[in-house]
């Protein structure tokens, strides 16, 4: 194990330490809280969608949300182990073939 992969061992193991991740899959409808900053203010934003993706790289993991918002398609990527990230929620779980 090399110098690089130590430390994002170790990044992990801190971030999941603080929060724990749900168990979800593509398919399942998430509500994401983001952690939003304006200026001095900080608000929690929520983002509500299907999710499409899931790409699982150790600390580089991420997902994908996809939602629709007044008629037109929105997709957001966001990293799993953000600290920008205040939770995780499964709504709804879905099928996929």
């Amino acid at each position: 194990m090399n110098l690089l992969q130590k430390f994002e061992d170790g990044q992990l193991q801190a971030r999941m330490a603080e929060y724990e991740v749900p168990e979800f899959a593509p398919g399942d409808t998430v509500r994401v809280n983001v952690k939003v900053v304006e200026g001095a203010r900080e608000r929690v934003q929520a983002f509500e969608g299907v999710c499409i993706a899931i790409k699982r790289a150790g600390i580089n993991s991420s997902f994908t949300v996809r939602k629709i918002s007044y008629g037109e398609g929105v997709e957001r990527v966001f990293p799993l182990h953000s600290p920008r990230i205040d939770c995780i929620e499964v709504l709804r779980p879905g099928r996929v073939r």
